[in-house]
C-alpha cells in the first residue's frame, strides 16, 4: 500500500509502498477514504508533543481521524463485516479496564498504546489497523460523506464532548473560544452555537475569524489574549458562562480563565507544547474566590457517536463546514509545515491515497 512515512523527524514525509497490515483477531482493516491532518499530527513530526506525551521512533505513518470502509475482521469480531462505512475515534479502549465498563472508553487505561498513528502506524495510508473493533468503530450514515466523516474522528469529537457534556452549555449562554479558528476552534463554535450559546470567537487572523462567524459566532476580536479577556468581560457584562482554550498555549488558558463570569466553566481542548513542559500557571487565586470549574475534554467514546450524528443528519451540525480543503499525500508535508505558524484554517482532510 501507499503512505506517506516519517523517514526524519521534521522532515518532508517520505510518500512510497510500504506492507499492507496485518488483522488482529479483535480488530479490522479498514480502507482509509479520508484521513484529516491534525495538530497532534504535527506535535509528533516535529517532536514539539507535550511533555511526557507519545514520541515517534522513525519510520512511521501518522493518521488518526479517519473515516473508511471495512476490508477485514478478525475472528474475534462479532458486529461488523467487510464492506461496513465507519469512523473511528481518536483515542480507543478495549473494552475490559474499569474505565471503560464505566462507559469512558476515550480514557481508556490502556488507551496509550492503542492510537493508530500514535501509539502504532495510522492512516496516512491507503489501509489502516484498528484496534478492539466491537469496542471502538462507529457505523456512518449513507448521508455522511467521508472528508466529514474523518473531520470528526478527533477534534469535532472532542469538542462535542467538551461543550455538550463536560461544560454543559446551554441556550443563551455567552462562550468565549480561543483560537476560534483552527479545527478544534471552529469545531467548538459551531457545536456551541447549534446548542444556542452566543459564542464570541478569540482570532489572530481575519480570515479564521470570518470562517467562526459563517459557523455562527456571533462576536470576533484578533487582540491580544489579555486584552481579549477584558473586551469579553465587558461586552458580557461580567464575563463568559463557559471560556474555551483550543490552542493549549499558556497566554491562552490564562486569557480564557480571565474571561470568565463568577463560577463560570473553563473547557481545556488543546495539549501544551514540549516547551512548557507539560504545565501551565493559571491564576488559582481569582479560580478560588469565583469558584470557577476547570473542565477538559480527551476525544468521545464510540458509544457516544449517537446525539452528535443524530444533529447532523437533523442539519444542527455541519461537520463538511469545518473542512477548509482537501489534499493529497504527497502534499502532507506542507500542511504539516505550516502548522507551525498555526497557518492552517479549519480542517484540512487528506482525501487522495
Amino acid at each position: 500500500m501507499r503512505a506517506a512515512v516519517i523517514e526524519e523527524l521534521a522532515r518532508p514525509l517520505v510518500v512510497r509502498d510500504v506492507p499492507d497490515p496485518s488483522c488482529p483477531a479483535d480488530g479490522a482493516i479498514v480502507r482509509v477514504m479520508a484521513n484529516g491532518i491534525c495538530r497532534t499530527d504535527w506535535a509528533l513530526w516535529s517532536g514539539n508533543f507535550w511533555a511526557g506525551g507519545p514520541r515517534v521512533t522513525t519510520p512511521f505513518v501518522l493518521g488518526h481521524e479517519f473515516a473508511g470502509v471495512v476490508e477485514e475482521v478478525g475472528s474475534e469480531v462479532r458486529w461488523w463485516h467487510a464492506g461496513d462505512r465507519v469512523t473511528f475515534p481518536m483515542n480507543p479502549g478495549d473494552g475490559d479496564c474499569a474505565t471503560c465498563r464505566a462507559g469512558h472508553q476515550h480514557v481508556c487505561e490502556h488507551g496509550a498504546t492503542l492510537v493508530p498513528g500514535v501509539s502504532y502506524w495510522g492512516a496516512f495510508a491507503e489501509y489502516v489497523v484498528v484496534r478492539f473493533a466491537d469496542a471502538n468503530m462507529v457505523a456512518l450514515p449513507e448521508s455522511l460523506g467521508f472528508v466529514a466523516a474523518a473531520s470528526l474522528g478527533c477534534r469535532y469529537i472532542a469538542a462535542f464532548h467538551g461543550i455538550v457534556d463536560q461544560a454543559r452549555v446551554r441556550p443563551g449562554e455567552w462562550v468565549a473560544v480561543y483560537g476560534a479558528g483552527g479545527g478544534m476552534g471552529l469545531s467548538a463554535v459551531q457545536v456551541a452555537a447549534a446548542a444556542g450559546a452566543n459564542v464570541i470567537a478569540v482570532d489572530i487572523s481575519d480570515d479564521k475569524l470570518a470562517a467562526a462567524r459563517r459557523l455562527g459566532a456571533v462576536h470576533t476580536t484578533t487582540a491580544a489574549a489579555p486584552e481579549a479577556a477584558a473586551e469579553i468581560v465587558e461586552l458580557t457584562g461580567g464575563g463568559a458562562h463557559v471560556s474555551v482554550d483550543a490552542i493549549g498555549l499558556a497566554h491562552t488558558c490564562q486569557a480564557s480563565v480571565r474571561s470568565l463570569r463568577t463560577r463560570g466553566r473553563h473547557l481545556q481542548l488543546g495539549h501544551t507544547v514540549a516547551a512548557d513542559g507539560g504545565q501551565i500557571a493559571v491564576p488559582i487565586d481569582l479560580m478560588l474566590i469565583k469558584e470557577l470549574e476547570f473542565l477538559s475534554a480527551f476525544g468521545m467514546a464510540g458509544h457516544q457517536f449517537g446525539p452528535m450524528l443524530a444533529m447532523i443528519e437533523a442539519g444542527r451540525l455541519n461537520p463538511d463546514e469545518v473542512v477548509s480543503h482537501t489534499v493529497g499525500l504527497d502534499e502532507v508535508s506542507s500542511v504539516l509545515g505550516s502548522m507551525e505558524s498555526f497557518g492552517t484554517a479549519g480542517v484540512v482532510v487528506i482525501d487522495r491515497f
